[in-house]
């Protein structure tokens, strides 16, 4: 009988530097940027900001940027989606009954993110230009006036089990607010990007918790949801 080999043995920890973007304070650039309907409520949308970081090196192995097309290479960063907010953009009314429309919040969402991005010069051309929100970020999209820029962002998350039984985060910017901006230029003189605090800024999971082991043969006796 061989004796054991300690080579070739992987740990759920190996394989090298993640791919994919992680809460915190994060160096990166824009790909896109997309509106995605929110399943839960008609109407509603979320925007979703597809970040690549910055360039690992020639030792990093990134996705794919098309996995249907593998000779476009691969990214040369860690990538993410990132909602613009915790939150769905959607009609509707606030606790205090003060009413909330989506289409002016997603305006006021992309003016403050022309601002952080410096081409408010491109947000004042469109006015009057576009019939639907659909359209003027589509066309945001198109023109792309944030192109190869590097950008720092502030990102949370949500917690969430994958398919792999790991905890992953549904990522997330903060709230434009007093405290700062969660998107700001590299090279700003004074900072006034949100300090990431975990505390503040993830979600946590929530657990499922044990009632007990006696009669398993009633559903929904053993757990509590």
């Amino acid at each position: 009988m061989s004796n054991l080999s300690t080579k070739n043995i992987k740990t759920d920890g190996d394989g090298g530097v993640s791919k994919t973007l992680e809460p915190g304070t994060n160096l990166c650039k824009i790909n896109d940027i997309t509106i995605e309907p929110f399943k839960f409520k008609d109407g509603a949308y979320n925007v979703m900001l597809h970040l690549e970081g910055e360039d690992l090196g020639p030792d990093f192995q990134g996705f794919f940027i098309d996995k249907s097309n593998e000779a476009l290479g691969r990214h040369k960063g860690k990538v993410g989606l990132v909602k613009a907010t915790e939150w769905a953009f959607a009609d509707g009314e606030t606790k205090s009954k003060v009413p909330v429309n989506r289409d002016k919040e997603m305006l006021k969402f992309l003016k403050q993110l022309c601002t952080s991005f410096g081409c408010l010069k491109w947000f004042d051309s469109q006015d009057e230009k576009h019939p639907t929100i659909e359209s003027m970020y589509k066309a945001f999209s198109k023109d792309k006036p944030f192109k190869d820029q590097f950008f720092r962002f502030c990102i949370g998350g949500k917690e969430y089990t994958n398919r792999g039984g790991y905890t992953a985060h549904e990522l997330f910017l903060p709230k434009y607010s007093k405290d700062g901006v969660p998107i700001e230029k590299d090279d700003v003189q004074i900072s006034k990007l949100i300090k990431y605090n975990p505390a503040d800024h993830i979600r946590k999971k929530k657990e499922e918790k044990v009632e007990g082991f006696g009669d398993n043969t009633k559903a929904g006796s053993d757990f509590e949801l």
